[in-house]
């Protein structure tokens, strides 16, 4: 059986207002991502390839986990937030939520992007289009593939893997937290989910304070 394991990025710029300004990790995001390198070592684990998304965050978080030379692929990039988040102002008038109003902004905005309403940088079905495909290539029976990439991604695999309309989608992707840990099992009959939303590294009581979603 072969297994896909994503990890989510360390905590990135979370003040920031665009994704250029996103796009690189805190110091307690690097700090987070040694810690799962750590455990990833602590466990024996071995991977036959190791691939991230080709943004800053992605690569620092791989470097940081001790992976410095990744196979780097842009369809495990994020989907376009920001522009999304803009032009769903522009459509409907609601705009980018500060602080705990993300979660009711992420699944009107899933919706409003899955009937094509509003539009960044791709569509809906190509962001879809190249999740699925990204994933469907490294489920291969017999080998272990660590993935590093962003929430969004790992929402739409969920997605892809369990048949969750948008809202659904979104729902999902909300909780997950910076550096998590969510495994896919390459089984006889397809890919099939056997772990979301793992944070082993930050298990201890003195790194409460270290599991994060923004």
């Amino acid at each position: 059986m072969g297994t896909v394991t994503l990890v989510r990025h360390g905590q990135a710029n979370s003040t920031a207002t665009d994704e250029y300004s996103y796009d690189r990790l805190s110091p307690l995001g690097f700090q987070q991502a040694e810690w799962l390198g750590d455990w990833l070592r602590d466990q024996d684990e071995q991977f036959d390839s190791v691939l991230c998304g080709t943004l800053t965050r992605h690569e620092q978080t791989a470097a940081a986990m001790g992976f410095p030379d990744p196979v780097t692929d842009p369809r495990l990039n994020e989907l376009d937030y920001f522009n999304l988040s803009d032009a769903l102002e522009q459509v409907h008038g609601i705009p980018r939520p500060d602080g705990e109003g993300f979660a009711e902004h992420i699944p009107v905005l899933m919706e409003a992007w899955h009937r094509a309403e509003i539009m960044g940088n791709e569509s809906f079905d190509a962001f879809e289009a190249r999740v699925a495909a990204v994933l469907q290539e490294a489920a291969q029976p017999g080998r272990h593939v660590l993935c590093v990439t962003s929430g969004g991604v790992i929402g739409m695999i969920l997605r892809h893997l369990l048949d969750l309309d948008p809202r659904r989608m979104a729902h999902v992707l909300l909780p997950i937290h910076n550096t998590s840990l969510h495994r896919v099992h390459v089984t006889p009959v397809g890919p099939i989910l056997a772990g979301f939303n793992a944070t082993p590294h930050l298990d201890p009581a003195d790194r409460i304070h270290a599991r994060t979603h923004f």
